[in-house]
């Protein structure tokens, strides 16, 4: 069958869950993933309370609603960090605590090993429990990354420089993976620009780092490669069994008027200036197609998820458009050649 169509909740964790829920269904989504602030999904609260997790699922239930995976972007982005200012706007309060660096990767980590946690009781109450036959739950996320501020920096940076980048992401993420291995979860790192890994080689590197460890993987997400000039698709080929969920966001470039460059020009999304941009999904340069076509030849059957991003758009109306888009998109692989018809039969 098709894959489920599902959204993304973290644009739109302004709105309680019990009123986007029925929006999200008139919109023609399948499910939602899960985003883990706001009031959508409470860590703590799911890994303490089956009460909890039975209430989300009976709400998602009488929306006509599923979920596939939860996600952790915020708190993720905190363990390999450095921390500023900034971070305090995104954290939980009890990550960020008093601010202190060192503390608040700490606690970010520690905080990651709930969520592991959290997205395993939640997934084993899900109703019918399809994760029982041994499936493992997905949390989505970011690791932030002690090395991204020198990408392209003077003085220089040397290859043993960023190779001490990845071992302190191992070393930070090293236990966080051990913790999910033990309940069975997998991560699925959003590979992006401040990340670890924000390319192919880069997701490479980072998969080595911690020894091919068998709960990272990797969040699909074409838009954040695509208008850096990374084979977007050649990434699925390459990392097939390790793509644990997929993000369908769309992105267009070279669409500026050549005053800012692919690092954005310090001016804000929308501004008519930049070189790139998100869009609703098949509005921007994603090749959507090749995308799927990869997906199927990989074996990939988990959820297409919409994160819905368009400064230009209005929300509704293009997370309403997004979904149809992609269920068109989305095909089911043969299970025979397309020629074995002729074949004769003796």
């Amino acid at each position: 069958m098709p894959r489920p169509i599902t959204l993304f909740t973290g644009q739109w964790a302004d709105l309680p869950l019990a009123e986007l829920a029925p929006a999200a269904k008139r919109m023609g989504y399948d499910g939602l993933e899960l985003a883990c602030w706001g009031d959508h999904f409470d860590v703590d609260q799911a890994a303490a309370s089956k009460r909890y997790c039975r209430e989300k699922w009976q709400l998602l239930a009488d929306h006509g609603l599923t979920c596939h995976a939860i996600s952790n972007h915020l708190t993720g982005q905190a363990v390999c960090d450095r921390i500023d200012e900034r971070h305090r706007s995104v954290l939980p309060p009890d990550v960020w605590g008093d601010g202190e660096p060192e503390g608040v990767r700490r606690r970010a980590a520690k905080k990651m090993i709930r969520t592991g946690q959290a997205a395993r009781r939640f997934f084993d109450l899900r109703p019918g429990r399809p994760d029982a036959a041994g499936a493992p739950a997905i949390v989505n996320g970011f690791t932030g990354s002690s090395i991204w501020h020198a990408l392209y920096a003077f003085p220089p940076t040397s290859p043993d420089y960023w190779e001490k980048g990845f071992q302190d992401f191992a070393r930070r993420f090293g236990p966080i993976l051990d913790a999910f291995d033990r309940v069975n979860v997998n991560f699925a790192l959003e590979v992006h620009p401040t990340e670890i890994a924000f390319d192919l080689a880069s997701a490479e590197h980072a998969v080595a780092a911690v020894q091919g460890h068998r709960r990272f993987g990797f969040n699909y997400d074409p838009s954040h490669l695509g208008y850096q000039g990374v084979d977007y698709v050649k990434f699925i080929r390459v990392f097939g069994s390790r793509i644990h969920h997929v993000h369908m966001k769309d992105v267009w470039w070279g669409h500026g008027d050549g005053s800012v460059g692919v690092f954005g020009g310090h001016v804000g999304f929308g501004d008519p200036r930049r070189y790139w941009d998100f869009r609703s999904p098949g509005r921007g340069d994603i090749r959507f197609e090749d995308i799927i076509v990869a997906l199927n030849d990989v074996g990939y059957r988990g959820p297409l998820s919409v994160e819905w991003e368009d400064i230009r758009m209005d929300r509704v109306h293009g997370a309403t458009e997004a979904a149809a888009f992609v269920r068109r998109l989305d095909f089911t692989t043969s299970a025979r050649a397309f020629d074995a018809a002729f074949e004769k039969k003796h």
